[in-house]
């Protein structure tokens, strides 16, 4: 029986970003969602339980870290990797 492929989440307000990163991804055989706010992520985190969420850390309603903080609240141990275009701490 075939696995299916590993799902990320990527979470971007910047379409062009979210559409790059997803299209990448799938050329390495991921399925891939989208979400452009932070609600959004947290919603389509509860219904497609991803293997993974790539999380813009800059998102206009929920900053990245709170959306990080209420997927872990809310019992969401999906490993997370930021990404920002931030150069400092």
């Amino acid at each position: 029986m075939t696995r299916p492929p590993p799902t990320v989440l990527v979470v971007d307000d910047e379409d062009n970003i979210a559409y790059l990163v997803a299209s990448a991804l799938r050329l390495e055989g991921f399925r891939t969602e989208t979400a452009a706010t932070g609600r959004d992520a947290l919603a389509r985190a509860d219904a497609i339980r991803p293997d993974l969420v790539i999380l813009d850390v800059g998102l206009a309603d929920l900053g990245g870290f709170e959306v990080l903080h209420r997927l872990r609240d809310g019992g969401h141990a999906i490993p997370v990797i930021f990404l920002t275009a931030r150069d400092a701490t």
